[in-house]
């Protein structure tokens, strides 16, 4: 036993020596953290708005296509589907890309794909486009993450991973109602070019912009070559067989599984089930995500204050969370009983606003498990699972819709399984998540 201690104090020197040795060659100040950081909520904003453009576009297009709502729901469906398989492939992008190139392709296919719907308006070139969109996309997140973890050390991910998460919640805020503007003025192509043409501009900042930072348990060997890990890697199996991995992926999916009938109905919820103008509907798509990231960087920056007190990650990115989800689920629940359309509104919003905390925390979480090297990699796996919520929630709400007695019906009889769904999931955690018993049983076997 004495052999063994030695041995992983050994280690744990040699990779803290490591870590100085980088830091004192490549210093980190709050400016240069936060602007690369900047970077990549930026690009994030992008992918979010690529995402979020089905739900505002989703009428004109359905009306010119001749839809029904299980086909829009349908095409919804299909972009998870590919998102995530993609996902699955972030840890492999990372080892022959640096993150530099490997974003950076993404985003040229992000940019590229829905031109032949742009071209040649049918619903196999929507389904086809929609598709390559999500195979794209499903590496990006977790390659997100990696990278702005990468400029900030464990302790202090709460709140730079509350923004990272907030980015979403900017996008329908400060885009939804633009892309809705441009959609009721110009049509619906004009919205996906302008969404392409910003893709491009961001191509550009992060070209002659980013590197990548100190924190990621790898000694760098010049810009563009892969680092040298500077901590031993575990099993897979170790990470994502864990308590906290499998029960914290099994809420994270349900919440997923909220944001994607946000994503691609609410919009068409505000329109056609609560009676608002098309203009109104898009531009209160931005109203659950304002609540969304005053609550995600409220939370973010309490938590990452709490832990620099000492208190647990479990405490703070576990049952913070998981008592978020349980509230979420709660609200949703009482939805098909109100019939104020002013008032769900604000249900929806608030209910969604408060699920979506667990993102950025559950996600800091997630990160504590690997080793420093082996984050996109498991966060990859994290994010692919969690997607598993969009696979058939779209298509599902939209067959529930089609069968409802009236389209606001339906809508709130999805959002109200969702909510029961979530709480459910909200109990699990609190009772099997717990990152620091967890973490030493994956070190142990180093």
């Amino acid at each position: 036993m004495s052999t063994g201690t030695a041995r992983e104090r050994s280690a744990a020197a040699d990779r803290q020596s490591a870590v100085r040795t980088q830091l004192s060659e490549f210093p980190v100040t709050p400016g240069r953290a936060w602007g690369m950081t900047g970077l990549v909520i930026f690009l994030y904003v992008v992918n979010y708005a690529d995402k979020a453009v089905l739900g505002i576009i989703a009428q004109p297009l359905a009306r010119e296509l001749d839809m029904s709502y299980s086909q829009i729901g349908l095409v919804g469906s299909l972009f998870y589907a590919t998102y995530t398989v993609g996902g699955f492939l972030a840890g492999p992008l990372e080892k022959r890309l640096t993150l530099r190139w490997a974003l950076l392709a993404l985003a040229l296919v992000w940019s590229v794909v829905m031109f032949p719907l742009v071209v040649s308006a049918t619903f196999v070139t929507l389904v086809a486009g929609r598709m390559l969109l999500g195979f794209g996309e499903g590496p990006s997140a977790a390659l997100l993450h990696t990278a702005m973890y990468s400029w900030h050390p464990p302790a202090k991910r709460g709140l730079p991973g509350a923004f990272l998460a907030g980015a979403p919640s900017v996008a329908k805020i400060a885009l939804a109602p633009a892309l809705t503007f441009i959609t009721v003025q110009w049509g619906w192509r004009a919205a996906l070019v302008s969404l392409s043409l910003l893709g491009l501009v961001w191509m550009v900042f992060w070209l002659t912009g980013w590197k990548e930072g100190p924190y990621t348990g790898r000694v760098a060997q010049g810009t563009d070559t892969a680092p040298v890990p500077t901590e031993p890697s575990v099993p897979w199996r170790s990470i994502v067989l864990t308590r906290t991995f499998v029960s914290c992926a099994f809420m994270t999916t349900v919440v997923f599984a909220l944001s994607t009938v946000v994503l691609t109905w609410l919009p068409s919820y505000f329109e056609v089930g609560l009676g608002y103008s098309a203009l109104q509907a898009g531009s209160m798509f931005a109203l659950p995500s304002t609540v969304a990231l005053i609550l995600m960087i409220l939370s973010g920056s309490v938590t990452d204050r709490l832990n620099a007190r000492g208190h647990t990650s479990r405490v703070t990115r576990i049952i913070v969370p998981a008592i978020s989800v349980l509230i979420c689920g709660a609200v949703l629940m009482f939805l098909p009983y109100i019939g104020a359309p002013g008032i769900a509104v604000a249900v929806v919003s608030v209910g969604y606003g408060i699920g979506t905390i667990a993102y950025p925390l559950v996600n800091a979480a997630i990160s504590e498990l690997c080793p420093p090297q082996q984050t996109a990699g498991t966060m990859g796996i994290f994010i692919a699972l969690m997607a598993f919520g969009g696979l058939i929630t779209p298509y599902v709400t939209g067959v529930v819709i089609d069968h409802a007695a009236t389209p606001a019906e339906g809508y709130a009889t999805s959002f109200q399984a969702i909510g029961l769904l979530g709480a459910a999931a909200a109990v699990l955690v609190l009772l099997f998540a717990n990152p620091e018993r967890d973490r030493k049983v994956i070190r142990s076997e180093e």
